[in-house]
């Protein structure tokens, strides 16, 4: 398949595979620039909801230009082979880095990337969006420490007005395992669930596990809308008392008891150490 040239991009590296899609490394031969194809697997083709998906991920993702967000560069929407375009950032996502356990570089970039992260999701949020998503697997980090969020999939906008009052109650999506008590009740959601899961995200970050476990996905969701979560120093005492209140704070039940946007995330995080200092 390396040979194969689609929508006038010659294949050159398979990247991943995921449940729906796979991501190649491509080449303009034109121009000779690198970009990422994320086209959908074989037996997804023609099947509407994910077509759908991958749309509409095109379509945030266009309408999203910033530096922490990844680039689409365009969308072909044939009928046998639906593909996207969009830059092509040679890393790993944050998942990779922590099931490799690299704590050294996550300690020396964290700070960083956790505010490249914020920023990138205020500037969606500001712009009308919620991610819906926000977890590891869709940040990817270059070894400078460079960040691009991804995956619009299940991105929604924000409702606003009339929108807001007359919405049907829809079923829960998102990851589990970072999902705010909002979005598992189907309710209207903001730029504060966003904020939940970055809050679950930073907890996995600091301690190698999320806030909450369970053995079965109803236990679990039921814990994100019940259980208040143990401090990330109980897990990883290296981590300051400042960082430990704000990710709680990010965690609370109630999305009024969260920071009210990621502007307030961002100049929290400025102010404070995730890591109290290093002992010899």
């Amino acid at each position: 398949m390396a040979e194969e040239v689609i929508g006038g991009y010659k294949l050159l590296k398979h990247m991943w595979t995921g449940q729906t899609s796979q991501l190649w490394e491509v080449v303009e031969p034109s121009s000779g620039r690198h970009f990422a194809m994320k086209l959908l697997l074989p037996e997804r083709v023609h099947d509407p909801i994910h077509r759908n998906f991958l749309f509409h991920e095109a379509e945030v993702g266009k309408i999203l230009t910033h530096p922490n967000i990844i680039r689409i560069i365009k969308v072909d929407r044939s009928a046998s082979n639906p593909f996207i375009v969009m830059e092509y950032f040679p890393a790993g996502n944050l998942r990779m880095r922590l099931m490799r356990k690299e704590f050294d570089f996550l300690r020396e970039k964290g700070h960083d990337i956790l505010k490249q992260v914020a920023t990138g999701l205020a500037f969606m949020n500001a712009k009308g969006w919620v991610h819906r998503d926000v977890k590891a697997d869709n940040i990817l980090v270059a070894s400078s420490g460079d960040v691009r969020i991804i995956d619009f999939a299940l991105a929604q906008r924000i409702p606003t007005g009339l929108a807001k009052i007359f919405r049907r109650k829809e079923k829960p999506a998102g990851t589990r395992s970072y999902m705010s008590p909002e979005q598992i009740r189907g309710q209207p959601l903001d730029g504060r669930a966003d904020i939940y899961s970055f809050g679950a995200m930073c907890y996995e970050i600091v301690t190698g596990r999320p806030p909450f476990r369970a053995a079965s996905s109803q236990e679990l969701l039921a814990k994100h809308l019940t259980e208040k979560p143990v401090s990330p120093k109980v897990y990883n005492p290296d981590v300051t008392e400042p960082f430990a209140e704000l990710v709680l704070r990010m965690l609370a039940k109630k999305k009024e008891d969260r920071p009210r946007d990621f502007h307030e995330v961002l100049m929290q995080l400025r102010g404070i150490s995730i890591y109290g200092p290093k002992k010899e």
